[in-house]
C-alpha cells in the first residue's frame, strides 16, 4: 500500500508552478467570473515556505495516515497555492486531482448557517425565534436528567427521567450548539429510541420524531456538539421559511450564484470518476470503507453534514465570507451579517466544554468556530479567524486579519494533520 502513495504527486500543478514562478498572473474559472491566481510573492507569501505544505502531506502519506489530499491557499483574493498530493484511490493507483470531489461532512454546517442568515436578513427568520415556530413538534421540550451521577461512557445505568426544559429552543441555540438536542448527553438513549435518524426518508420526517426526543440540558446553558440533529433542523427551518426544499434553496441561492457547480448533496453520475475513495486507519495501514449511510442518501438533505464539494468550489464560499458576503459582484449577505456570524455567541461555554468543545481563547459563532485570542488558544490562525472542519478530515478557515483563506480536502479522519496544515500555511506569510 505504501508504495502506491509514498511519493508526492502533483496533478496539473507543475505547469501552474512554472507560471506562478514567473510572477505572471493566471486565472481559474470559478464563480461568475474568473478567480485570479498570483505568485506567492505578489500576495506576501514565500514560495519556498509554501513548499512546506507538501512536506506536511508527504510525512502523513509516508506514515500511512492518509492516502492523499488537495490543499489550497488564497490571499488578497488570489490563489497562491493549489496542489494535489498522493492518491484518491489506492487500489486503483489513481492520483489525486485538483477537481477531486470529497464528502465535506460538517463543513456543510457553515453553508447552512449562511442559508439561515440570508432568511434572517429577509425578515423571514429571527435568531430569537423559537424553532417551534417552523417545526411545531419541537414545542415544549423535555430535558433528560440522570438518576444520580452521570455514568461512565458505555456503562449500564438507570434510564434518565425527564423534566420540562427551562426554555424553548431558538434558532440561535441550534446555530451555536447550545440547544441540547441530540448532543450526546443524558437524552441520547431516549433520542435514539424515539427518533432514529432514517436517511431513507427526509429531514422533515425526522423533525416530527424529534419532538418526542428529550434534550441533554436546558437550552443555552451548555455547549455540546449537535453534529446532526441541531443543524439538520436548521435545514428544515430553511425549507419551511423559504418554501423550497433545502437542496433547491442551496442550489438556487448559494451554489449557482457563486459558481459552485460541483457542490451538491450527492455527486452527479457524470462525475463518478472524480469522487474520492474513503479510508480509515488500521493496524495494517489504510483500510477502504464505504460511504456511511448518514451521507449516502438521495432524499435526506442534511444541513449538518450532507454536502460533497471540491477545494475550488469551496473556495468560492470561503472567499465570499472573507469578502464579507460578496464575490465577484454577487452579494449573498451584508457585511455586518458576516461579522455577526464570525463573532463569539457563547461566551466561555465552548472553551469550557472539554473534549466536546474548544479551549480557552476559542469561541463559537453562528455555525463556525471563532479564534478570540490566538495566543491564549495556542492556535496558528490569527485572532479573528473563523471556520470549521469535517468528519472525514477536511477543514477550512477564513482569516480577515491576513486576508487569507485556506482549505484542506482529505478523505481520512483524525490525527494532527489539520493543525500541521494550519501551521504550514501561516508560517508562509512573510510581509
Amino acid at each position: 500500500m505504501t508504495q502506491h502513495h509514498s511519493r508526492r504527486l502533483w496533478i496539473a500543478v507543475c505547469a501552474v508552478g512554472l507560471i506562478l514562478g514567473t510572477g505572471a498572473p493566471l486565472t481559474l474559472v470559478g464563480a461568475e467570473g474568473d478567480f485570479p491566481r498570483a505568485s506567492p510573492k505578489e500576495v506576501g507569501l514565500s514560495a519556498e515556505r509554501l513548499e512546506r505544505i507538501g512536506g506536511v502531506l508527504q510525512r502523513a502519506m509516508d506514515a500511512d495516515t492518509i492516502s492523499g489530499a488537495v490543499t489550497l491557499v488564497a490571499r488578497r483574493g488570489k490563489i497562491a497555492h493549489f496542489e494535489a498530493h498522493g492518491l484518491m484511490d489506492i487500489e486503483g493507483s489513481r492520483p489525486m486531482a485538483l477537481d477531486t470531489i470529497f464528502p465535506i461532512a460538517s463543513m456543510t454546517k457553515p453553508v447552512t448557517g449562511v442559508a439561515v442568515m440570508m432568511l434572517v436578513e429577509e425578515g423571514l427568520v429571527r435568531l430569537t425565534d423559537p424553532v417551534s415556530k417552523f417545526i411545531p413538534a419541537l414545542a415544549d421540550p423535555q430535558m433528560a436528567v440522570w438518576t444520580g451521577d452521570r455514568p461512565p461512557r458505555g456503562a449500564d445505568a438507570p434510564e434518565p427521567y425527564t423534566i420540562p426544559a427551562a426554555a424553548e429552543i431558538t434558532i440561535r441555540h441550534l446555530m451555536t450548539h447550545t440547544s441540547g438536542l441530540g448532543s450526546g448527553g443524558a437524552g441520547t438513549r431516549g433520542t435514539q429510541r424515539v427518533a432514529p435518524r432514517d436517511t431513507s426518508g427526509t429531514v422533515g420526517d425526522w423533525a416530527r420524531l424529534l419532538g418526542d426526543a428529550p434534550l441533554d440540558f436546558h437550552p443555552g446553558t451548555h455547549w455540546a456538539y449537535s453534529g446532526l440533529a441541531g443543524i439538520d433542523m436548521l435545514g428544515r427551518v430553511v425549507e419551511v421559511a423559504s418554501g423550497l426544499s433545502f437542496d433547491e434553496f442551496l442550489h438556487q441561492r448559494i451554489f449557482e450564484p457563486l459558481g459552485m457547480h460541483d457542490t451538491a448533496f450527492f455527486p452527479a453520475k457524470a462525475n463518478a470518476d472524480r469522487v474520492v475513495t474513503l479510508y480509515r486507519r488500521s493496524e495494517n495501514g489504510l483500510r477502504r470503507v464505504d460511504v456511511p449511510g448518514w451521507v449516502d442518501t438521495r432524499t435526506f438533505f442534511s444541513g449538518g453534514g450532507g454536502l460533497w464539494s471540491t477545494a475550488e468550489d469551496y473556495l468560492q464560499f470561503a472567499q465570499m465570507l472573507l469578502n464579507k458576503g460578496e464575490l465577484n459582484g454577487t452579494r449573498l449577505l451584508g457585511s455586518r451579517t458576516v461579522e455577526l456570524m464570525a463573532s463569539n455567541h457563547v461566551d466561555d461555554l465552548y472553551a469550557e466544554a472539554g473534549t466536546t468543545g474548544g479551549r480557552p481563547g476559542l469561541g463559537f459563532g453562528l455555525t463556525v468556530r471563532t479564534v478570540d485570542d490566538a495566543v491564549l488558544a495556542q492556535d496558528a490562525q490569527s485572532t479573528g479567524s473563523f471556520g470549521w472542519s469535517g468528519a472525514f478530515g477536511t477543514t477550512f478557515w477564513v482569516d480577515p486579519k491576513e486576508n487569507l483563506t485556506a482549505i484542506l480536502m482529505v478523505q481520512t479522519p483524525g490525527g494532527p494533520l489539520r493543525g500541521d496544515f494550519a501551521n504550514a500555511v501561516m508560517q508562509s506569510i512573510v510581509d
